[in-house]
């Protein structure tokens, strides 16, 4: 359709318990990852895709230091950013179903708050149009992750959460495309028996229905999740000056936040 949009979601809502005492007065997605606090990478992931309305699905406990970052640093840039509370974490496929208003009719891009890409992915999210897209990377520790299994031919046969067993090396990272059908897809999933649903769910629907498209990259992924992962992720985007090629408009966002925020102190300080 001519008219569709796609509409960003970045989950933000984990509790950052392997983080611990980091994320004791925080949220994990807001603390630095070298120069930017971690939220910044997804968020660039979806401006330079051409993603305006973003919402953003954060914790009950951390909502007000989201808001108070990220609340109005783009409304001049015409790039509106929401946020909506999970109280209680429910899975992955639970931001879809939180997202309905949100996505509306139209396709939608998720995004984990704690992984960093080091690739651009803006013409894979704005050639998107319908069934699902995902984005997958040759690991060494596939068994950590939701993982390929290719057939003989080497045309993915199914999506395998976390397999006991090796089945590839490919890991399905955390970007995903989806078109508005999966809001009541998610709406029907069972739980899991660790009772969450699972993601794995709806990839392997539509796999099933062959609408579902692999994109292999090489670029750096980073899963931010424990302190050294923090740490490594912090050295590789230095090394890699992955923030220093952030979108113009965010950084430049970015930029005027700071200065404002500076000049704010500065007359505090003054009284």
């Amino acid at each position: 359709m001519a008219d569709q949009q796609i509409k960003g979601i970045i989950l933000a809502a984990g509790f950052g318990t392997r983080l611990y005492p980091s994320t004791i007065v925080t949220s994990k997605q807001l603390l630095p990852v070298y120069d930017m606090p971690m939220i910044f990478y997804p968020l660039n992931i979806l401006i330079k895709g051409g993603i305006k309305d973003i919402l953003i699905i954060v914790s009950p406990d951390h909502s007000g230091h989201f808001i108070n970052l990220l609340g109005s640093i783009l409304e001049s840039y015409k790039i509106q950013i929401s946020f909506k509370v999970q109280s209680v974490p429910k899975g992955l496929p639970d931001a879809f179903v939180l997202g309905e208003n949100h996505i509306d009719n139209n396709n939608v891009a998720l995004i984990l708050g704690d992984n960093i890409f080091e690739d651009d992915f803006s013409e894979a999210i704005k050639s998107f149009e319908s069934g699902g897209k995902l984005f997958i990377k040759k690991v060494p520790d596939p068994e950590k992750f939701g993982v390929v299994k290719f057939d003989d031919a080497g045309k993915p046969k199914k999506i395998v959460e976390k397999p006991a067993q090796w089945i590839s090396d490919y890991a399905i990272t955390g970007l995903y495309l989806f078109d508005h059908n999966v809001v009541e897809l998610a709406k029907t999933l069972q739980p899991s028996a660790r009772g969450e649903t699972e993601i794995v769910d709806i990839h392997n629907y539509y796999l099933a229905k062959n609408e579902l498209e692999l994109v292999k990259f090489e670029g750096e992924w980073l899963d931010a999740g424990n302190h050294d992962s923090l740490l490594e992720a912090s050295l590789i985007v230095k090394n890699k000056k992955i923030s220093a090629n952030f979108d113009p408009v965010l950084r430049q966002a970015i930029e005027e936040y700071s200065a404002m925020q500076k000049e704010l102190l500065k007359k505090r300080l003054a009284k």
